[in-house]
C-alpha cells in the first residue's frame, strides 16, 4: 500500500520569514499590528493553496525491471518507471531501495513527469557482496507547485536479487584455453603421459575449435572445414570440501574473505574439470554441513554450483573437519578426488583433520588446500631488533614452521597438499589439478 507523509519545505519558512520579522515591530507600535496581520493572512493563504496542489500525489506509480541473479562486482541493470496518471505535473526526486552492500549509480533522480505521462530512468547497482538480497520499496519526494511543501511517498516493490560468485574468470579462461595462452593467469602447462585420448569422429569446423584438430584431407575430400574429434578420458570425480568456519574470515585485501577466493577458485576448476567430461560435486560446512552437491556432469552442473555458494559465508564457530569427512563419505563412496580448502591454526585442529584424511586415502585420493596469510609471513619478514618487532617476527616464523610440519604430516600420509595464497589459489589450485589428471593419479 502507498503511504504518503507531507512535510514543510524550506521555501515555507522562507516565506513565512517576513511576517515573523515584521512582528517584532508590533511592540514598538500598534500601528504595525495591521500589515503583520494582513501578511500573515497572505502567506496562510498561499501556503494553503500550495498544499492543495500536492492533492493526488498517492496515485503516482512506480514499478521496477531487473533480473533477479548478478555477480558480484559486476554493474547490474535496474529500470524505473514513473506514471503520472493526473493532469497536473510533477516535480520528483526518487531514490530507489538499494542494499548497503550495494553501490548505485546515480544513487537519485531528480525529474518533472507531466501530466498524463510516464518516465522512464535507469540506472546501474554494483553487488560488492554475494548472498541474498531484497529491494523492499522505492521512495520519492513530490513537491508542490511553489515548493512550500513536499509529499514523502513510498511504494512497496519487492524484487528478490540473488548475488552469484564473479564468473567472468570462467569466460575468460574459455577464451584463453581457445587461443593457448593460459599461462596469461598463471596456468603451468602438465605434460600427459601416455595418450589419454582416441580418435571418435570427423565432424564440421565450429567457430572456437583448436586449428590443430583440423583433418585437412578431409576438407578437401568433403569442401568443408573439417576436424577430428578424440574421445575423451573416462569420466572421474571430484568432490569440493570447503570450510566456512571462523577461519575463513576476515579481509584479503579488495573486501575478498579467504572464503571468498576459495569459492573463486572452486568455480573456476569445477569449469575446467566439467570441460573435460568430470563429475564435479561440493560440500560446505562449518560445525554441520551447510550445503551438498552430488557429483554429477552436464552443462547445467556449474550453474547448480554458483546457486548454492552465492549465499555461503564464513560463520563464527569452529569447524569441525572431522564429522565433514565423514558425513562426505557416507555420501560419496566412488572414488573421487577430495579437494578439501580450509586454513589451520592450533593443533587440535590439524590432528583431527590429519587422521580423517588418512583414513581417506584408501578409498579417495584426497588434496588438502591450506590458505596462507600475508600478514603472517611480512610480520616473519619484516623482524628487526626492536623488540616487539622481534617477538612478533618470532611468533611468526614459528607458526610457519609449525604449518609446514603439518603439510609434511599429510604427505608421508599419502595426502595431496597445496599450500597457496588467496590471491594466488585459482592458478594453483588448477594447474595442481591438470597435474594430477597428467600423471592418472585418480
Amino acid at each position: 500500500m502507498t503511504r504518503v507523509r507531507i512535510w514543510p519545505g524550506r521555501p515555507l519558512a522562507n516565506l513565512l520569514l517576513l511576517p515573523a520579522l515584521l512582528s517584532l515591530g508590533v511592540l514598538a507600535s500598534e500601528a504595525v499590528k495591521p500589515p503583520v496581520i494582513a501578511l500573515d493572512a497572505i502567506a496562510a493563504a498561499v501556503a494553503i493553496a500550495d498544499l492543495a496542489t500536492l492533492r493526488g500525489s498517492s496515485r503516482l506509480r512506480v514499478s521496477r525491471d531487473c533480473q533477479v541473479t548478478c555477480s558480484i562486482g559486476e554493474p547490474h541493470l535496474v529500470r524505473l518507471a514513473v506514471e503520472n496518471p493526473g493532469t497536473r505535473p510533477r516535480r520528483i526526486r526518487l531514490r530507489d531501495d538499494v542494499p548497503p552492500a550495494f553501490a548505485a549509480e546515480p544513487a537519485e533522480f531528480r525529474l518533472d513527469v507531466p501530466g498524463k505521462a510516464r518516465a522512464e530512468l535507469e540506472y546501474r547497482m554494483v553487488p560488492g557482496r554475494r548472498g541474498a538480497y531484497r529491494l523492499d520499496r522505492a521512495d520519492a519526494l513530490v513537491g508542490s507547485r511553489l515548493g512550500l511543501w513536499q509529499a514523502a511517498v513510498t511504494w512497496p516493490l519487492r524484487t528478490e536479487v540473488s548475488v552469484y560468485p564473479d564468473v567472468r574468470q570462467i569466460a575468460r579462461y574459455t577464451l584463453l584455453a581457445r587461443r593457448d595462452r593460459l599461462s596469461a593467469i598463471g596456468l603451468r602447462s602438465s605434460r600427459r603421459m601416455g595418450n589419454d585420448n582416441e580418435f571418435e569422429r570427423l565432424r564440421d569446423y565450429i567457430e572456437g575449435d583448436d586449428p590443430r584438430t583440423l583433418d585437412w584431407r578431409a576438407t578437401a575430400r568433403r569442401q568443408k572445414l573439417t576436424v577430428r574429434a578424440h574421445q575423451q578420458d573416462q569420466s572421474q570425480r571430484v568432490v569440493f570440501l570447503v570450510d566456512c568456519g571462523r577461519m575463513m574470515a576476515g579481509d584479503t585485501g579488495g573486501g575478498l574473505s579467504p572464503l571468498d577466493h576459495a569459492l573463486n577458485a572452486t568455480l573456476l576448476l569445477a569449469h575446467v574439470a566439467l570441460s573435460r567430461n568430470d563429475q564435479v560435486g561440493l560440500m560446505a560446512y562449518s560445525d554441520r554441513t551447510l550445503a551438498y552437491v552430488p557429483p554429477t556432469g552436464g552443462p547445467r552442473r556449474l550453474r547448480r554450483l554458483v546457486h548454492a555458494v552465492h549465499d555461503l559465508f564464513p560463520e563464527p564457530v569452529e569447524s569441525d573437519h572431522g564429522r565433514a569427512l565423514i558425513d562426505l563419505e557416507s555420501r560419496c563412496r566412488k572414488r573421487s578426488l577430495v579437494i578439501l580448502l580450509t586454513n589451520l591454526f592450533d593443533e587440535v585442529a590439524a590432528g583431527i583433520l590429519a587422521e580423517h584424511l588418512k583414513n581417506l586415502t584408501g578409498r579417495h585420493l584426497p588434496l588438502a588446500v591450506l590458505l596462507r596469510d600475508h600478514d603472517l609471513f611480512a610480520m616473519a619478514d619484516a623482524a628487526t631488533r626492536d623488540d616487539a618487532a622481534l617477538c612478533a617476527g618470532a611468533a611468526s616464523a614459528d607458526l610457519l614452521n609449525w604449518r609446514e610440519r603439518v603439510l609434511a604430516g599429510l604427505r608421508r600420509e599419502g595426502v595431496l597438499t597445496l599450500d597457496a595464497f588467496p590471491d594466488e589459489l585459482t592458478a594453483a589450485l588448477v594447474s595442481r589439478y591438470l597435474a594430477i589428471k597428467a600423471r592418472h593419479l585418480l
